[in-house]
């Protein structure tokens, strides 16, 4: 992943509900686990503050996603990059832009 500040990303303010289910599954692949158990247990949902994004909808239930980074929102750019939101350790809020070329 690759480390950005927020201030270069461009998100988008809506997100079709196909960018929704591709993002859900998206999630889901890269960490490994198929889209029908772990929707069971870690339910994201569509919301729209200043842009749209695909968040928990619980507290229940963190998600481990490098390190010391946990999972708060998986979203989109302007030009459809896939971008993570996490809280480090420091429970600072930082954005990681997903290379698609790094998961293969």
């Amino acid at each position: 992943m690759i480390s950005v500040t927020v201030d270069k990303l461009k998100f988008k303010k809506q997100l079709s509900v196909i960018e929704q289910i591709t993002l859900k599954d998206f999630l889901y692949t890269w960490v490994g686990s198929s889209s029908k158990g772990f929707d069971d247990f870690f339910h994201l949902e569509c919301t729209v503050d200043v842009f749209a994004k695909m968040e928990k909808t619980t507290n229940d239930t963190d998600l481990l996603i490098s390190d010391d980074d946990y999972f708060r929102y998986i979203t989109l750019t302007e030009d459809n990059q896939i971008v993570i939101g996490v809280l480090d350790m420091n429970s600072e809020l930082k954005h990681r832009i997903i290379s698609l070329d790094k998961i293969k």
